[in-house]
């Protein structure tokens, strides 16, 4: 899914549309996880759903609002932070072992009730930063909304599950880290990895700089941008600061400035947001819905297993004698070929889709058995045609009847009629060669009319061999690809 930014002067007309495309596609998004069910991974789509109704509810409290989090682990130094920031002392700083129990907010500007309900912050963790006497000094901060997260470290698991439901709902996430565990894999596994479309809307702050001998503060700043970009977070802001001496308070303060200031902030979240789920369901899709309507190769396979080659042979044969020959019979398809030909299909169209959607394919096509008795019952109602036909043994007969006149008539001739022999043998010749013709006409006639009943016969079977495939290979499956479809559509959008 391709990303839309909203261009810095871009009219709040434009900012609600985009809202509402946003919203429409995140619900588009649920539909297509309801539609796909059990064919994504459970916990995959539990994730996503929550994180897409966090979307569209954070979308419906509108774009008023830039919410922005400190997140950290435990004794980063980021509660202090939060006070240093805000100019109040309000966020809690422990002093033996330094941590953040629930999130804390403050708001500039006017209240912000119903987004804190939202975001779960309670009453009595919120702090109104403007006033009439520093109104103005905080005025580039107006809209904003700082938060200051429990530790994502925390062996309270209730600490991390707080700081995940709430990650993806932030416009700017502000992550501060300690000098001594910035490297810290649990925090570039669980959480940086993954967020690498939003890298636009992120900070790092090395903490505690302070303590930092001289020199130090650039190698740790330089691991840090090396880290990050081994988390495809590139070109993310380091910056040093500290609470004690006011290292890099003021810069950050005009950072966030500059964010607040931007149109649409909450409108990039929601799509950077959409964008990560999208991405992290893409693997659960494949690229296309395979197509399931040629099956010629299938249904030539199963006839020819249930006997047609050798039926429509045998009526071949049977009218290139002199007589009729035994015609034929179909037989029941080996079972074992049947499975080939099953198996074969179902791993053609399932080969290009996700293991869940192959295995559902595979459970949508009825057994070899089934569909052994299905082609047998069908093969066996389509009657077998006789060897010959009416008109070839007309013709036969009456062929033999004027050669028989002939050899009359030249008796009569010799013996009774005392005919010359001249008068006896023309009439006789032209008797046998009427007779030749007309044998010969049936034994073309039986030809033609093998060649048109085998035909026939061949042609009954496949369009019946062929409705058996559709019923048994096509339209169970069909089902499960339009599930594929739903969701594969939802995020390619």
């Amino acid at each position: 899914m391709t990303s839309t930014s909203t261009s810095e002067t871009a009219p709040a007309g434009t900012e609600a549309m985009e809202a509402s495309r946003l919203a429409d596609h995140a619900d588009a998004l649920v539909v297509g996880l309801d539609t796909a069910g059990d064919l994504v991974d459970p916990d995959l789509a539990d994730r996503a759903r929550r994180d897409l109704d966090a979307v569209a509810a954070r979308l419906e409290r509108g774009g008023d609002r830039t919410v922005v989090a400190l997140v950290g682990g435990t004794g980063s130094g980021k509660s202090s932070l939060f006070n240093a920031i805000s100019g109040l002392r309000f966020a809690d700083v422990g002093a033996l072992r330094p941590t953040t129990e629930v999130a804390a907010a403050c708001v500039w500007g006017e209240e912000a009730d119903s987004l804190l309900d939202f975001l779960e912050v309670s009453p009595d963790r919120r702090i109104q930063r403007e006033s009439l006497l520093d109104g103005d000094a905080e005025r580039p901060l107006h809209g904003m909304v700082m938060l200051d997260l429990p530790d994502h470290d925390s062996i309270a698991e209730h600490h991390a599950e707080l700081v995940d439901r709430l990650l993806p709902l932030v416009d700017l996430l502000v992550w501060v880290v300690d000098p001594q565990k910035y490297a810290d894999e649990a925090l570039h596994e669980r959480y940086l990895r993954g967020l690498a479309g939003r890298r636009d809307a992120m900070l790092v702050l090395v903490n505690q700089a302070d303590t930092l001998p001289e020199g130090a503060v650039e190698r740790i700043m330089t691991d840090i941008s090396a880290l990050l970009a081994e988390d495809g977070l590139d070109g993310v802001r380091v910056l040093p600061t500290s609470a004690v001496d006011g290292t890099g308070i003021d810069e950050v303060r005009a950072i966030l400035a500059e964010v607040v200031a931007r149109p649409s902030v909450t409108v990039r979240t929601a799509q950077a947001e959409v964008d990560a789920v999208a991405k992290r369901l893409a693997g659960a899709v494949g690229p296309a819905e395979p197509e399931v309507d040629d099956v010629d190769a299938e249904v030539d396979a199963l006839a020819r297993a249930a006997g047609l080659d050798s039926v429509t042979a045998s009526l071949r044969s049977a009218g290139k004698g002199a007589s009729p020959s035994a015609v034929a019979r179909p037989e029941p398809p080996a079972e074992s070929t049947v499975a080939a030909v099953r198996d074969g299909w179902v791993a053609g169209v399932g080969q290009r889709l996700p293991p869940r959607w192959s295995a559902a394919v595979e459970a949508a096509v009825p057994d070899a058995q089934t569909i052994r008795a299905a082609v047998t019952e069908e093969v066996e109602a389509v009657p077998v045609p006789l060897a010959g036909s009416r008109r070839a043994v007309r013709f036969s007969v009456l062929g033999a009847v004027l050669a028989c006149l002939a050899v009359v008539w030249v008796i009569l001739g010799l013996t009774v009629l005392d005919v010359p022999i001249l008068a006896l043998v023309v009439p006789a010749l032209v008797l046998v060669a009427a007779g030749g013709a007309l044998v010969g006409a049936g034994v073309a006639a039986r030809r033609t009319h093998a060649e048109s009943a085998a035909q026939e016969y061949r042609a009954e079977v496949l369009r019946r061999v062929r409705e058996v495939v559709g019923r048994t290979f096509v339209e169970p499956v069909v089902p499960v690809l339009e599930r594929h479809r739903v969701l594969r559509t939802a995020l390619s959008d």
